[in-house]
């Protein structure tokens, strides 16, 4: 039998117990698999992953005290692709992030309950991924990375760069890119422009060298390179082509232009990765990515390196330097 004292002790003790087990149930750690389409090595790889943690930071997780987040670098390798997503799936996460449209698919394949936020994907509904922007239905929901006008500004820019351009070819793999017929339609939607575009699929670096160096064999060419994940791996082998070649090219990210491409326009990355943060962070919190609309970005950049415009023989109109967001000297 308990006596009175030994009752008030017992519920302030009570008391005391309910914040503490509240605070471990607040704090119990939650796994986040994240699965990349880049290299560990890329700058651009660790740049996004700085602009993500730091936002799950302002939103209250912290690795190692709340949160642990697990990385696995594909590289646009499909084989390492498909095995580290039956790893990631297999380990159960609270949540995965998928970066890119082969890693989404080869997700989506393998799980319908893991909940998904995917970041720098093309045309959600059109793959199949979600039912509708709005309302994305399912596991999966996430931030768009190219919205549709932009790529008709992609041919607008190239000829406002090197007018002389007539012949313009939009080089992409069919895996990485199956979006691909969607970015025809728009450039075509572009008649105006005056330029012959056609679609260049490649699949390894013997065919990205064959299909540059034998389109550079007619005067007036130039390049639309769209941001995607085997482009990426093979970027500084697409930009020394155009280099040798003299062919004036526009890419989809900001960091080709850094490593010396001559232009680019496209979403701010980081920025996507910041956003995607914020729907890990709801997620976690309870809720459904089903309920939560597909984005598209908010934020683009025209960056341009006038050295490589200059080595090309090109003079970047004043114009254009005016609406960058960056200007390379």
């Amino acid at each position: 039998m308990i006596g009175r004292r030994g009752f008030i002790t017992l519920l302030g003790g009570a008391v005391v117990a309910w914040p503490l087990a509240a605070r471990a149930q607040q704090e119990r750690m939650r796994r986040i698999a994240f699965l990349h389409s880049l290299a560990e090595n890329d700058p651009e790889a660790q740049a996004r992953i700085a602009a993500f943690r730091q936002t799950l930071e302002t939103l209250g997780w912290t690795e190692h005290r709340n949160v642990q987040i697990e990385h696995r670098f594909s590289a646009g390798d499909f084989v390492r692709m498909r095995a580290y997503t039956a790893e990631l799936v297999n380990s159960a996460p609270d949540l995965i992030v998928a970066t890119s449209t082969p890693v989404l698919a080869a997700l989506k394949q393998a799980t319908r309950s893991i909940p998904i936020v995917f970041s720098v994907v093309n045309d959600p509904v059109g793959q199949g991924f979600v039912a509708s922007m709005a309302r994305p239905g399912g596991n999966i929901t996430g931030f768009t990375f190219v919205d549709f006008p932009l790529i008709g500004k992609w041919l607008e820019m190239l000829k406002e760069i090197a007018p002389g351009v007539r012949r313009i070819i939009l080089v992409f793999n069919p895996q990485t890119a199956p979006y691909y017929p969607v970015f025809l339609r728009e450039l075509g939607a572009a008649p105006s422009l005056a330029a012959d575009v056609s679609a260049t699929p490649v699949r390894d670096e013997a065919e990205i060298e064959a299909a540059i160096t034998g389109f550079a064999q007619n005067p007036g060419g130039g390049l639309i390179i769209p941001g995607e994940p085997f482009i990426n791996t093979h970027r500084r082998l697409i930009m020394a082509l155009a280099e040798r070649h003299r062919l004036p090219a526009i890419y989809g990210f900001r960091h080709y232009v850094r490593e010396g491409a001559l232009m680019s326009y496209g979403p701010d990355t980081l920025d996507i990765y910041r956003r995607s943060a914020s729907y890990v962070d709801r997620i976690l919190k309870g809720e459904k990515p089903a309920d939560l609309p597909v984005q598209a970005p908010t934020k683009f950049e025209l960056v341009i390196n006038l050295k490589t415009a200059k080595a090309l023989g090109l003079t970047v109109p004043m114009a254009l330097q005016a609406r960058a967001d960056e200007v390379i000297e």
